[in-house]
């Protein structure tokens, strides 16, 4: 099976479009009870922090709209994090010319980055959905979805920058040759 870029690239910009409309899903998460929003139960360490948040969402009437931000963030991250790891793919093949091994780097990175990503992010949504679906917080999972997430904040923002850096050297390395 061969990857275009078309197709990689196509993936990537999709999650990235995906990822905005998630964001819109989030925003009215953002409440006096839950002032950080969805991110605030991402970071919750434990139980009593995760009943608190959603006892507030609860009672401003959102748990639906928690349901429904959280649905979009599963399908935000596969769609973002295979369009890394088909570009990671696309970009990290061997290729001949001079500016190759910089590509097959940046290939590496994103591919790297898409799967601690998909992995990371899938392990910190299904626990804390898991928890929105009980109705309670729960220790193991608070903790578990609160210990995933810097590195899943991390691989987001590695994934993005390398397949970036890859297409702005790609668009380069092209003209040169």
């Amino acid at each position: 099976m061969t990857i275009t870029k078309r197709t990689a690239i196509g993936w990537w910009v999709g999650g990235l479009i995906a990822f905005a409309i998630t964001i819109g899903f989030h925003i009215p998460l953002v409440t006096d009870g839950v002032p950080g929003g969805m991110t605030e139960h991402q970071m919750a360490p434990d139980a009593a922090t995760v009943d608190a948040i959603q006892q507030s969402w609860r009672a401003d009437g959102l748990n639906n709209s928690a349901m429904i931000a959280m649905i979009t963030d599963l399908i935000f991250i596969g769609i973002y994090g295979v369009g890394c790891v088909l570009a990671g793919i696309y970009y990290g093949r061997p290729t001949s010319g001079s500016g190759s091994i910089i590509l097959r780097i940046l290939g590496w990175a994103a591919f790297a980055s898409g799967i601690v990503f998909l992995i990371t992010d899938y392990g910190e949504t299904i626990a804390q959905f898991a928890q929105l679906m009980n109705g309670a917080g729960d220790d193991g999972l608070a903790n578990f979805a609160s210990t995933l997430r810097p590195i899943k904040m991390f691989t987001w923002a590695t994934g993005f920058l390398t397949v970036l850096a890859a297409l702005i050297a790609d668009r380069f390395l092209s003209r040169a040759a």
